[in-house]
């Protein structure tokens, strides 16, 4: 764990350590460990019990407010066809919105002492430890956060009447996403579909860090040039 003259210590709190790496904080995240047992985050217990999430917690808060929020896009007029429409727009747009937060946020290239500890705190830890269970999914208090802002500009660029539906199927698409996330890492296949999942995500992780963004679907990682070449994916 020596990276020039910096040595990260496993036993001791990681966030604030790994901004030393400096220019070796890349190669060193993407030195991956395979343990269900996570790293400490932080010295305090109540900062160090807000990172960690069960997956179940995902669907008991968001599939509510996502429900609610389609209801409201029905009380504002929507028709049962105009709402399963919204709803499928929002699911798409978030397999969208999960392909580019993935690729050009959790993968930003950083080298500062700052940029390397956000970049560990939302996402390179998953990353050094793939088999984390209890920091897989999203804590709701960020996801609330990160959501705020989604949906100020889904009611800007739609209509008070379609925007709830719409945001109401883009938070189930992410509910989904996490869903199948946790699957992905600690489910068993039970059929040829879900093993082709699998070993989609888990080349990302082993094999090809820098392709296979897709995590609910490889749609596109197609479009957009980041499907594993073939060769190499066969072979993971």
């Amino acid at each position: 764990m020596v990276a020039k003259d910096f040595t990260v210590d496993l036993n001791k709190p990681l966030v604030f350590q790994v901004g030393h790496l400096g220019e070796a904080y890349d190669e060193w995240v993407h030195q991956p460990i395979v343990s269900k047992v996570g790293p400490r985050f932080f010295a305090s217990d109540y900062a160090e019990l807000l990172t960690c999430t069960k997956w179940w917690v995902i669907p008991i808060v968001w599939v509510p407010v996502a429900l609610w929020f389609i209801s409201l896009g029905v009380e504002r007029g929507l028709s049962s066809d105009q709402t399963m429409l919204a709803v499928v727009c929002g699911i798409f747009i978030w397999t969208l919105l999960e392909y580019i937060i993935h690729r050009f946020i959790f993968h930003v290239k950083t080298t500062s002492y700052w940029g390397n500890t956000f970049h560990y705190f939302v996402h390179g830890f998953h990353h050094k430890h793939p088999m984390d269970s209890l920091r897989l999914v999203f804590p709701p208090a960020l996801t609330a956060i990160a959501a705020t802002p989604l949906w100020s500009m889904t009611y800007l660029l739609t209509t008070p009447t379609i925007a709830p539906a719409l945001f109401g199927g883009g938070l189930l698409g992410y509910v989904m996403y996490d869903i199948t996330h946790y699957y992905l890492h600690h489910g068993q296949a039970v059929n040829k579909s879900t093993q082709k999942m699998k070993k989609y995500h888990l080349n990302h992780h082993f094999k090809e860090q820098e392709m296979g963004y897709g995590v609910t679907s490889s749609f596109w990682d197609h479009i957009f040039g980041t499907f594993p070449q073939s060769k190499v994916y066969s072979k993971n």
